[in-house]
């Protein structure tokens, strides 16, 4: 099969980083393409009456151990940030925005987020640095702050959410291969092997 791979992640995951720094390339060794999909974790998490690992007893303070050791597994740059988690809106709407213009711009701009957040600890729950992030990739700041107030721009990522949870996901990234759901960064060697076999 040749379909593309979906990628859905909110930029506030740090397992959704990981991954993002690592799909495309997985996916073009097999000939494949990746749809990459921020979807919204906060209404995702309500919907099934779930909430943020790090606020579990036990395993948040395993998380967060896990999030560096898994960053230094992959060979990922990574430092925690310091206000964590925090809600995304401005980056996913302009992503959207953008990927209706030029797909390959919106995914620069999904990897400038990601490593502005992940990596200089930016604090990208706040427009200005989000628009900040785009400027400095060429885009028009008013532009973009304007198409993020547009209903059409937080129609498409309230769609993209509402089809995210329709779809039964539950937790980010959530990545499907030819019908197959995979979650987690940590599958991501799964995901070679079924890319390379065809499904297993």
């Amino acid at each position: 099969m040749s379909d593309p791979i979906d990628f859905r992640f909110d930029f506030s995951s740090p397992y959704s980083y990981l991954a993002s720094e690592r799909i495309d390339a997985l996916a073009a060794k097999y000939g494949r393409k990746v749809r990459w999909r921020p979807i919204m974790m906060g209404p995702v998490f309500k919907s099934i009456g779930s909430r943020p690992i790090i606020d579990v007893p036990l395993k948040g303070d395993y998380s967060r151990r896990d999030f560096d050791r898994s960053a230094r597994f992959l060979g990922v740059p990574y430092a925690q940030p310091a206000k964590f988690p925090v809600p995304t809106l401005a980056a996913a709407r302009g992503y959207y925005w953008l990927h209706g213009q030029d797909c390959a711009r919106a995914r620069e701009f999904a990897h400038a987020v990601f490593r502005a957040y992940w990596v200089d600890g930016r604090d990208i729950s706040e427009t200005p640095v989000v628009l900040d992030i785009a400027a400095a990739l060429g885009v028009d700041r008013d532009a973009y702050a304007t198409a993020i107030g547009t209903q059409e721009i937080k129609d498409r990522l309230k769609q993209e959410t509402d089809a995210a949870i329709a779809l039964g996901v539950f937790g980010v990234p959530y990545i499907t291969v030819d019908g197959e759901p995979f979650w987690g960064a940590d599958r991501l060697p799964q995901i070679e092997k079924w890319l390379e076999t065809g499904g297993f």
